[in-house]
């Protein structure tokens, strides 16, 4: 709700505890499915490069502004880049249930002042793809931003990226519009889509990954019962 300025002009309402968080730590973060472990290019770099390597067609790295790697060493030198910066602050994904690195995230565009910080760089390999653990590490990454006592976390990708789109809001990010030629990527133009979720709504969200996270929710096969979209569907504020 708006309130007015002294000289009766519409202005935001004033945060009475709001406190500018901290920045993320590079520190491990274990949940029941997937662990999230500070990139190590000496511990992640051969279990990352033959992980991307099951995509033989290297689809993963179309809307991502680097890739496709062929060569190991032009990855590891890469991945010694993207490990050295703390924003983006990357992340390897261990899938809990075989012991394997499968995959990478990061935060970017961290914004204590703001109270904003977005996930993306997300790279999942054909092993984590679809798995409890990929849909966990991203649950963790999410409520750590929001422990820390961030106002809004965002998701952003290439307005074409149909996958990433349907992503965001199975995770309960919703829609905000896409900004026109809003970068380049490859030579080619991209318009990205924006995505978020608020502080104000991440009680319920959290609640229904919780019940989605549950054990008693998958078969001994691993095929989920409930689906996350389901839970977190009714939650949104705007699809798009």
């Amino acid at each position: 709700m708006n309130v007015l300025s002294p000289l009766g002009d519409p202005i935001g309402p004033t945060l009475e505890n709001w406190r500018v968080p901290r920045r993320p730590l590079r520190a491990d973060v274990n949940g029941t499915w997937a662990a999230l472990e500070s990139l190590t290019p000496s511990e992640h770099g051969e279990a990352l490069f033959n992980a991307y390597a099951e995509d033989a067609q290297g689809r993963i790295w179309t809307y991502l502004p680097y890739g496709p790697f062929l060569r190991r060493g032009a990855f590891n030198d890469w991945l010694e880049e993207a490990a050295a910066g703390d924003d983006p602050m990357f992340f390897a994904i261990r899938n809990v249930s075989d012991g394997r690195v499968g995959g990478l995230a990061s935060y970017l565009r961290i914004q204590p002042e703001a109270g904003s910080i977005e996930i993306g760089h997300l790279n999942f390999s054909p092993r984590l793809q679809r798995s409890p653990a990929a849909t966990e590490a991203l649950y963790l990454m999410i409520a750590q931003a929001f422990e820390l006592g961030y106002r809004r976390c965002e998701w952003k990708c290439d307005a074409l990226n149909a996958p990433s789109r349907r992503a965001a809001q199975r995770l309960g990010f919703s829609f905000e519009g896409v900004h026109r030629q809003a970068t380049v990527v490859k030579g080619r133009n991209r318009d990205t889509a924006w995505y978020s979720i608020l502080d104000g709504e991440w009680s319920d969200l959290q609640a229904a990954f919780g019940a989605w996270l549950e054990p008693s929710n998958f078969t001994d096969e691993g095929r989920q019962k409930l689906r996350l979209s389901d839970l977190t569907g009714p939650r949104l504020i705007a699809r798009g």
